[in-house]
């Protein structure tokens, strides 16, 4: 059950699309949100106030002055009514501050927006939400645009039906039911990695039977890249979101291999949710 949710915020409208989202969820599950700003501050004011000084610096002090004010006006929107919201600050970089963070909070799982990149930008800079998707250890949902009603009645989940990926098939079907969505599970055949109908489905079954999932249909998708296939699949259902377990690859693999899970959150136009394996 998801009853602690990580949300950070730049008090973007990117960021204010991933809060909305958390505080429906939030309502169906008797959650909090825990509302995260990063405080990006110059190097000597940011040992300052982590060392717990006396009398911090006048200039962090103004810094977080004007972050509570933002804080309190988001607080105040009509969305967050009823909603135990917990406002907190962190003073380390974006990453290693959402990842402590939801460490820190038990956090069920982080819900962030992304503007996603492209070409040059995606090559040499990625974006935060890709590096979070790649180190966070629980589920992270990213949200591309605004979503007023974020109401889900499909959700795809492509696996390959390994064993290894049994506990992010289990999450996602946790979180589907927690949305009361259909969950489709998808098998993507491509020509480096084909495989026959009859294998496909006998790994199917294999792995399905006994997990106890009720509400959910077994699909085959033929395309040239399992992300492109995923991404094509998702959109010939009409899929409100799509769910992806990832290595979280680092350094050199991470070069080389490359990770699908940041790849499709990086493309996909709808919501993607990711698990570690």
């Amino acid at each position: 059950m998801i009853k602690s949710i990580l949300v950070p915020t730049d008090f973007s409208k990117q960021a204010e699309s991933a809060l909305k989202v958390a505080a429906q969820i939030a309502k169906k599950n008797n959650a909090k949100i825990y509302l995260l700003h990063i405080l990006e501050l110059p190097m000597h004011l940011t040992d300052l106030m982590s060392s717990g000084a006396p009398a911090p610096a006048p200039e962090a002090v103004f810094f977080m002055k004007q972050t509570h004010k933002k804080f309190e006006e988001v607080l105040e929107q009509d969305y967050l009514k009823d909603i135990e919201v917990i406002e907190t600050v962190s003073f380390e970089d974006v990453m290693h501050g959402i990842i402590e963070s939801s460490t820190k909070n038990n956090a069920d799982i982080i819900i962030m927006g992304s503007h996603g990149s492209t070409g040059f930008e995606e090559l040499f800079i990625g974006s935060n939400a890709e590096k979070i998707v790649r180190t966070s250890k629980i589920p992270v949902l990213v949200i591309k645009e605004d979503c007023e009603i974020f109401e889900v009645k499909d959700f795809v989940y492509a696996t390959n039906f390994d064993d290894e990926d049994k506990p992010s098939l289990l999450a996602a079907n946790e979180f589907a039911n927690s949305i009361r969505a259909k969950l489709h599970l998808v098998w993507i055949n491509t020509a480096n990695g084909f495989k026959t109908t009859y294998e496909t489905e006998e790994k199917m079954n294999k792995m399905i039977s006994g997990l106890g999932i009720n509400n959910y249909t077994l699909n085959i998708y033929n395309d040239i890249t399992v992300e492109k296939g995923i991404l094509n699949f998702a959109d010939s259902i009409k899929a409100g979101m799509i769910g992806i377990s990832t290595h979280g690859r680092k350094g050199i693999s991470h070069f080389i291999n490359g990770s699908l899970g940041e790849d499709v959150v990086n493309h996909a136009k709808r919501p993607v949710l990711t698990f570690k394996i």
